[in-house]
């Protein structure tokens, strides 16, 4: 009966072909134009899983091994081409799901203990297994590609110099970075800016990786490593920076996270925060969502969305929007290349490690998933540019500095829309 479901449900696929290999059957699904993907069913207790589950149903029967595809990113990327029904369907339901949500929110509050044990869950599975897939720097970010043939360490250091340039940093600087990784910024800001760089993180094994390796780069007396959740950084800070940390803070703290970040921002000081985003139409359903992502990959994750975070800011913050910058493209061109890195390691190296079959595969079609999200625009990456109310800089030094696009017509209309309304103490 599920099977039947399911089948009729897929066989409205546009924009490409699925062919499902089941026992002896071959059924083609779809236009013979676009994507054309080949799922082979080897047991068919995934119907079931699929159909009940949605993607942390897809995702566990794939890790599995209940079926077989020969081009993850491709299936996802067709998924994504037509699942406008279902995000009309949701959000005709947003009135029904989003008060279930926040109830969902109050009961699992984001207490800067539950905050350690979700990072922990992810970050502290092996540095080692970070080592083996990310580049050099151990940059678990999107990086930017200024040129196709650039290796991906060069890329993540591309990146992580623009950031660098945004902010100006010098000599002089004293600059706080919210989500420490394995010390990819601190150590880049510190050794070719000479800048001094507190950065902190609640991940105990990043946090020990992260002080060996500033300790072999001889930086030891320009960068401190803290060990605090944000919410117990105290000081002011002309310069600050936080890359895709604020996807670990979840929807219910995003007015926690930006004030905190407001008060810690000196009054004409700098902050540059990049984050993962989802479209701005699918936020509200998007809360408070349980998926394969927030449940077995990031517990308690969530991406934001540019607009909401324009208005939360200009709500219960003094800081404003001075330059934007969408590096989407480049993230999914990042999790291929992690993706090579990965498969590269191999299953008996991943046991070696402690890791088995289906956490490798769970893995293979989480990087799968993400870089066709990232193909298809249903998430993007942005750096954005916060000032404290006193900055002056101008917009064309940032844009020069970075090698930018100015601040967008939409997002300029957006700020003064958020501008107008009272700012909560």
């Amino acid at each position: 009966m599920t099977r039947t479901l399911l089948l009729r449900l897929l066989s409205n696929i546009r924009h490409g072909r699925l062919v499902i290999l089941d026992r002896d059957e071959r059924l083609e699904l779809g236009e013979p134009s676009g994507i054309s993907v080949e799922v082979r069913v080897l047991d068919r207790r995934a119907y079931r899983m699929v159909l009940r589950g949605g993607s942390i149903g897809l995702a566990d029967s794939y890790a599995a091994g209940l079926w077989e595809c020969d081009d993850l990113v491709g299936l996802v990327r067709l998924a994504a081409r037509n699942v406008g029904g279902l995000d009309a369907l949701r959000r005709r339901l947003a009135p029904v799901l989003i008060p279930a949500q926040r109830v969902g929110a109050l009961v699992r509050r984001s207490t800067p203990a539950r905050a350690r044990r979700d990072i922990a869950a992810h970050y502290d599975l092996s540095n080692e297994l970070f080592a083996g897939f990310l580049d050099e720097t151990m940059t678990y970010s999107s990086a930017i590609f200024e040129r196709p043939d650039m290796t991906l360490r060069e890329a993540q250091e591309a990146k992580l110099d623009r950031i660098c340039r945004k902010l100006g940093l010098n000599p002089g600087d004293h600059v706080l970075e919210i989500g420490t990784g394995w010390g990819g910024f601190a150590i880049h800001a510190a050794g070719r800016y000479g800048c001094r760089v507190t950065t902190t993180t609640i991940s105990e094994a990043q946090r020990v990786e992260a002080q060996e390796r500033v300790a072999r780069a001889g930086l030891s007396h320009l960068i401190t490593v803290l060990d605090r959740d944000y919410r117990e950084i105290e000081g002011r800070f002309h310069k600050m920076v936080s890359i895709e940390m604020i996807e670990a803070v979840g929807w219910r703290n995003l007015p926690v996270y930006l004030r905190t970040c407001g008060e810690l921002l000196a009054d004409d000081g700098l902050f540059c925060l990049q984050a993962i985003t989802i479209d701005d139409r699918a936020y509200d359903v998007e809360k408070g969502g349980r998926s394969f992502a927030n449940t077995r990959i990031f517990p308690g994750g969530f991406v934001p969305a540019q607009t909401p975070l324009l208005r939360l800011t200009a709500k219960h913050t003094p800081m404003r929007v001075v330059h934007t910058e969408e590096i989407g493209p480049h993230y999914a061109t990042t999790i291929a290349r992690w993706t090579e890195n990965f498969r590269a390691i191999g299953l008996p190296r991943l046991r070696e490690m402690g890791f088995d079959e289906a956490f490798e595969r769970m893995w293979r079609f989480y990087l799968g998933y993400t870089e066709a999200g990232f193909r298809e625009r249903r998430i993007g990456n942005v750096q954005m540019m916060l000032a404290g109310p006193a900055f002056r800089g101008e917009n064309a030094l940032l844009r020069r500095a970075a090698g930018g696009r100015p601040v967008s017509a939409p997002v300029e209309a957006a700020r003064d829309e958020i501008e107008e309304q009272p700012r909560a103490a």
